[in-house]
């Protein structure tokens, strides 16, 4: 037994030891990182060392890769947001929509976000205000985060969801947006009351899904859908809905 505990030990000091080198490698990838986009743009010297680390870890910790990625960001956030921010005037007909919720926090204290399919009507707005939508809404996200955190959780309810909504243009602009801007907030999403139909419309859209995102998805089954998502939420963070305590809250009021 001695011999056994005595290895565990050493695995878990080498662990240990293990992470502090990899923080010892961001933190030193950062101050490179750091030092090279400064000299390309003056506004970076805006940006904290977590926006830093979370380009540096959507890019697998290549600074190359990284810098190219934020700089891109920082330009067009200039371009796309020149106020510093985006006004609910600008986006009318999409929060008239009533299509995106927010309240509560998972388990890991990660902001919950609620999304539902069947309220986007394309028809009733353009791209470009679609896309100011996205920004808007992921920018409240970010605000909304608890201090220490991140990242966090969306459901996104298909319940109702038909030919009528669908919008591939608008999902691959949300998912660059997502991706490209906002890399390493996504802690997870569940896909809840899927129809058969909308697999047409994901077909289109998985190929532009990057291996990291892909791996924080979950289609969740009907059956299922309660007992999933209290894996991850307590009930008391449970939106009301899905027979939780929280009633849901328009993004713009959150």
């Amino acid at each position: 037994m001695g011999t056994v505990m005595e290895s565990t030990g050493v695995e878990g000091a080498s662990g240990v030891q293990d992470n502090l080198e990899s923080n010892e490698i961001e933190l030193t990838k950062i101050g490179i990182m750091r030092d090279f986009i400064q000299t390309q743009n003056p506004s970076a010297k805006d940006v904290d060392d977590f926006m830093i680390r979370r380009f540096l870890r959507a890019r697998d910790l290549d600074i190359e890769k990284a810098s190219s990625l934020l700089l891109n960001y920082l330009s067009w956030r200039q371009a796309f947001i020149p106020n510093g921010f985006i006004s609910t005037s600008e986006i009318s007909n999409e929060l008239a929509q009533k299509k995106i919720f927010m309240q509560g926090l998972d388990k890991m204290g990660r902001p919950i976000v609620v999304a539902f399919g069947s309220q986007h009507k394309p028809s009733k707005g353009s791209l470009e205000e679609f896309k100011r939508f996205v920004a808007y809404t992921l920018d409240k996200i970010c605000a909304r985060m608890p201090r220490g955190q991140e990242k966090f959780v969306c459901i996104a309810d298909l319940e109702g969801w038909g030919y009528s909504n669908s919008d591939i243009r608008g999902y691959l602009a949300a998912l660059s947006i997502l991706q490209d801007c906002f890399p390493e907030r996504l802690g997870k999403l569940f896909i809840v009351h899927s129809p058969y139909m909308f697999m047409t419309a994901w077909k289109a859209v998985y190929p532009f899904i990057d291996n990291k995102t892909k791996k924080k998805i979950i289609f969740v089954e009907n059956k299922k859908l309660r007992p999933t998502l209290l894996c991850d939420i307590d009930e008391s963070q449970l939106p009301d809905t899905y027979g939780g305590k929280l009633p849901l809250v328009p993004i713009q009021d959150s």
